[in-house]
Formats: C-alpha cells, structure tokens, sequence
C-alpha cells in the first residue's frame, strides 16, 4: 500500500479548532510534530472501520481482569469466557481501563500505553479484537499521582514544568462543579522543597493534566493515536466535561472542552475513519447532548445518562408517565450523524444527576430512600452553596430494582422487563457484565475494599461463574439464558436499528407503547407492563408475533402479565 504523505491530508479542521483552542501559544514546531504523528498513525492503520451501525451492534461492558484462572492472564481467560458464554449475544467489548493503574479499578492510569501485566499485552489485545470490535477508555482528564509523568512533574524535568494545575489555595473556586465531596486541590511537595496545591477533580491519586499546555495536547494525541492503532473503534471519552479550567466558571462544559472533543474527533476522521468517539458526562440532559455538537463535528454518541435511574423510578412507581414524556423528546434532541450509547448498569452507579430538571427533587429523594432501604449505598456531591445533593446510587441493577424479599422469579421479570425498554430505545444498547450474570450485591466486596462502588464490580474465577451459568433454574443461568435470547432476537430485526423512526404513547399509566420503523416500513410495536397488576388493553394485533415469548396473537385484546414486555411484529 503507498504511504500517504502529509500533503495528502487535509489538516484544515484540525489547524483551525487548535488556533480556536490555542492560538499563538501553539506554535510551528507543535504543528509539525502533531501533523508527523497523525501521518504515521494513519499509515499503520490498515484495517477498515465499520462505517455508522445497526440493529446488530449490542456492546458488552466489561473488566479484563474480570475473570480469573490458575497460572493464566486475566485476557486469556476472559477470550476463553467470552467465547464460549457471549460472543454470539455481543458486537463489541467495551474494555474497561486495562492499564497498570493505582486506584479507582482503573481510572487512575499509571502508564496509558501499557496493558497491565496481570492482564495480559497488546498481543492479548490484538487476539481478542479477533473476536469482537473493541471499545477503549481514554481517561483523559487526569492521570496517576503514581505515574511517570507526575514524577517527572514533581522534579520539573524539562518539558514536564506545566503539565498539571498548580492553583493558589487562596483562589475563589466556590462556583466550580464538585463531582465528588472531596477537596478540589491537593498539596504536594515538589522535589526542590516546594508545596504546589493541584488540581484534583477526582482523588488525591488522580491529577488533573493541563489542557492550556500544548505539550499535554501533543502527549495525550499519541495516547488516543496508540489506541486507534491497537484497533479500538468505540473511544469513551471518561470524565470529558472537566478538560478544561478556568477559575471563576464552573469549569465544566467550558467552550474549549467542546473544543477539544471537536478536536479528538477530528484527528480520529482523519487517522481511522468510522471510529466513533463517545463522551461520558453524567450530567443533566441538555448539557449532556450538547456533546453532539452539530450533528457531524463532535461525538457520535453520548451516554443516554437519564435512562437508568428514569426506567428505574417507572419500575418503582409502577408508572410510565415520566419515562414515556422524557423519551418522546429524544427524536429532536439527536442531531445529524449521531445516537445514543444506552445502558442501565455500568463499573459506576446509577447516577442521578441527569433526572435533575425531569423529576422533582422530592421525587429522586424518595427514589433514593427506597433504594437505601434495601441495601443500595449512596455517593454524595457537594453544592456551591455549601448543601450536599445524592449524586449517585451504588447497586447492581438487578437488586435496584427489587425488594429483599421478592423471589427470584419476580426479580427476574422485572430485569428482563428492564433490559426489554433498553433493548428498545434507539441507540446502540450496551450490557454491563454483571448484569447478564445476573449479580446481586457484592456486600463483602464493599466491606473488603472500603467503598460503594465495589458492590457492584464483582471478580470471579471462571471455575466458579462456570458452575453457576451451567446449573438450571441458578438465577446467574436464567438471568444469562432469557437475557442472551432477549438480546438475540432484538439483533435479527431490522426495526432495531439505532436510527429507525421511533415514537412513544402510554396506554395507560401502567403500559408504555414504543414503536420501531425501519427504513423498509417494518415496524415492532413493544408494550411494557410497568406493574405488579395483570394489564387487558384493546390493541389492534391480530396476526402478529410477539418476538420475545414466540406467540402469535389472534384477539382485539391483549394480556399482559405483571412485568411484562411485548415485541410485536407482522414481518
């Protein structure tokens, strides 16, 4: 194949959002070594990307080291796993963080271009890619208080002198976002004696890089450079909406962060074609969407944050009002060559800033004190004003939605009832591994590791998860049975497509009606049972199959039972 010269790229859209971002500070030499940088990179990619998505595309969202056996590396073991439980059920593997790291399960990189040697190497990663299309973090917002580049920081070698945020402690930052009820600077002391106050977003372990240097840009474009090379084609951009900082502002959702998102995007055009860059940022709706851009010039995806807690708090009613209202705005909030990245469960919890502006706060209050009562935990942010609001609930998707005492049928409906609106809703679906393991609340892994999020973050050895998925009428089989069938069949429909026409009615306050038409005018009607009550409803279905029990209806009227759902289609 002839090597592309950098005469042969257009470098346009990205010199301009750099003078936008930078201007003068980012001078000819820095042009020079990104342009060198993206030239190589795009003549090491051979491989062609998927172009956009379909009905087909179902992401698994998981740990590399998730999985573990005697003298073997987590990789190996996961490949083995996921071949012969899942790989029939998913398009793409979402890898969480797979790099040495020092906290946060990942999220505190030590060296962004190592794969963590308990894991595996690069080579484990190419052989997985063999078997999946691959999704990659790009922790982009801070790194390791561990790693080399911060040590290098602390003794000032050239070229590390600005690469993190010192910041006066006497500096006003009371309107700054607070993610966390944790100090936003933390003191350290540098190698020549000196205190410098960080910024820390996040921890203390976890520091933020500065984003105004032009050398931090030039460093973090090769580690999305050497992603894009290692083959991944979903890039998460974690933490996305603090890039930027500027005291006396939020410090979130700054112009240049759009900016610089506008930026990465760009680059991944030019260097792989079709990879499709996500932003993660649990946040309310509108701010979170407006990570779309205008449709062709930002993220792909964003993470569809609201439709976790919002099928949550249904559940829990028993009623589709609020969910049913909220989603019929979707279809004018997606813009151009975009969707949505939709998930119930994730390695976090169900956040709840995102109902902010949806429910009353009353509401999400007493969500959150129904969900306490039945052993979620609670993370907690801090207010400018000095008040704490509950940010986030710590639970495993299958116990949220569930009472102590329900059996494991009633909890396995509602799950299936759950993953069936997922399924639905347009977007590419992705399914987090605990949940088609059907995991419940890790409690001694929250006692053993000392905070909320492990409870949901469970490791196992493949011997023992093996067992459970072979034994029949094991809620782990049954979950992973009827939620790999679900997934199978939403697969095969045409309907399904992320970008298929979409509207949604509630029959009533219990049924919420979706409807799916593909281009072709093919059509799935799906009705959701939101309560515990039988529901009989006139419904116009004679003649059509319901595609998840495989029954054909031949009345003026429908029954469904407590929970549940209905795919149906003529086609």
């Amino acid at each position: 194949m002839e090597k592309i010269t950098t005469a042969a790229i257009n470098f346009g859209v990205i010199k301009n959002l750099i003078t936008r971002i930078y201007g003068d500070a980012f001078n000819q030499a820095n042009f020079s070594t990104l342009e060198k940088h993206i030239v190589q990179a795009r003549n090491e990619i051979t491989s062609p990307r998927k172009k956009g998505w379909d009905e087909t595309d179902v992401v698994l969202i998981t740990y590399a080291d998730q999985f573990s056996a005697p003298g073997e590396k987590r990789l190996a073991t996961f490949q083995r796993f996921f071949e012969t439980w899942l790989k029939p059920r998913f398009s793409h593997i979402h890898l969480l963080p797979f790099f040495p790291w020092s906290s946060d399960d990942g999220f505190s990189v030590v060296d962004y271009h190592r794969v963590d040697p308990q894991c595996g190497d690069w080579r484990d990663i190419a052989r997985l890619n063999q078997h999946a299309r691959l999704m990659f973090d790009f922790v982009c917002n801070h790194i390791s208080a561990q790693s080399e580049w911060f040590a290098d920081y602390l003794a000032q070698k050239p070229g590390y002198e600005d690469f993190f945020i010192d910041v006066d402690p006497r500096t006003d930052l009371s309107a700054v976002t607070r993610p966390r009820a944790l100090p936003l600077l933390t003191p350290f002391t540098m190698q020549n004696g000196r205190v410098c106050h960080l910024w820390t977003t996040f921890s203390e372990d976890q520091i933020d890089l500065n984003f105004a240097n032009p050398v931090v840009l030039l460093a973090m474009v090769d580690v999305l450079l050497h992603y894009l090379r290692e083959g991944a084609q979903y890039v998460r951009l974690d933490a996305v909406g603090f890039m930027w900082k500027t005291p006396g502002t939020s410090c979130i959702h700054l112009e240049k962060t759009h900016l610089l998102v506008k930026l990465f995007r760009a680059i991944a055009d030019v260097v792989a074609p079709g990879t499709v860059i996500i932003t993660e940022t649990n946040v309310p709706h509108k701010d979170n969407i407006a990570y779309l851009g205008n449709g062709f010039d930002e993220a792909q995806m964003v993470y569809q944050f609201p439709l976790p807690p919002l099928v949550l708090h249904a559940i829990h009613t028993q009623n589709a009002r609020t969910l049913c209202q909220w989603a019929q705005g979707l279809s004018e909030a997606r813009v151009g060559d975009t969707t949505w990245f939709n998930f119930l469960a994730s390695h976090d919890g169900i956040g709840l800033n995102p109902l902010r502006g949806i429910l009353p706060e009353a509401d999400i209050l007493r969500l959150v004190d129904a969900l306490q009562a039945e052993g979620a935990r609670v993370n907690w942010k801090n207010n400018p004003d000095g008040t704490r609001s509950p940010y986030e609930i710590n639970v495993t998707y299958m116990d949220a939605l569930s009472a102590r005492h329900d059996s494991d049928a009633t909890r396995l409906a509602r799950f299936l009832l759950a993953h069936a609106l997922l399924l639905t809703f347009p977007g590419v679906p992705a399914i987090y591994i605990q949940s088609i393991l059907g995991a419940r609340n890790d409690e001694e892994g929250v006692a053993r590791l000392g905070y909320n999020r492990a409870i949901n973050r469970q490791k196992y050895t493949e011997a023992e998860i093996t067992a459970a998925l072979q034994t029949e009428g094991n809620l782990r089989h049954d979950t992973w049975k009827q939620l790999g069938d679900l997934i199978t069949r939403r697969r095969q429909h045409a309907a399904f497509h992320p970008d298929s026409a979409f509207t949604a009615r509630c029959i009533n306050d219990e049924v919420l009606e979706i409807i799916r038409t593909a281009e072709n005018g093919v059509s799935v009607a799906a009705l959701f049972n939101l309560s515990d009550k039988l529901q009989v409803i006139s419904y116009d279905a004679p003649g059509c199959c319901d595609l998840i029990s495989g029954t054909t209806i031949n009345t003026a009227s429908l029954t469904l039972a407590p929970w549940q759902a209905m795919w149906l289609s003529k086609a």
